[in-house]
């Protein structure tokens, strides 16, 4: 009877402590309200901004917060924007701006979500993956190159 109670008291404590144990591989970074920072940060999985950042960024996944600030540069695959961010941002999957987010400044993106309420202002660029069109000019060009060469061959003939 007390062996019960034992374990399960046991299997409480260790599921506590594991709630604040990171995935194994996983790099979060926080930067929280009240706390300004400038710099650079590279190969985070996701960072979140409630505070204020001046930096150059590259991540997975970026979320500012209501209160956060981020001024720089942004590489990211996803990003959700609730506060302000101002610079060159290139999302290569999708860009929400939520209802209080305002975006500002380069804007590359993939998918583009605005919620009612959010704001974009800057030059807006849709990346689409035109693979298909880089191979084509890729054999125009080998064409005309190839074309060329005849020509030179042509001409050296004659003379």
């Amino acid at each position: 009877m007390f062996d019960k109670k034992k374990d399960i008291t046991q299997d409480v404590m260790n599921e506590k402590n594991n709630v604040y144990r990171p995935t194994k591989g996983s790099s979060k970074v926080v930067i929280g309200e009240g706390v300004s920072i400038k710099g650079e940060i590279i190969n985070a999985e996701e960072v979140q901004i409630d505070g204020t950042a001046d930096i150059v960024l590259k991540t997975e996944n970026i979320n500012v917060g209501s209160k956060g600030i981020l001024n720089g540069s942004i590489d990211a695959k996803n990003a959700d924007i609730w506060g302000k961010v101002d610079g060159d941002l290139k999302v290569s999957n999708t860009l929400t701006v939520q209802e209080l987010g305002h975006v500002s400044g380069k804007i590359e993106y993939s998918q583009l979500q605005i919620k009612l309420g959010g704001n974009i202002t800057g030059e807006l660029i849709k990346n689409e993956k035109k693979i298909s069109k880089i191979e084509l000019n890729a054999n125009e060009e080998k064409g005309i190159e190839h074309e060329n060469s005849k020509l030179a061959q042509s001409s050296e003939q004659k003379i």
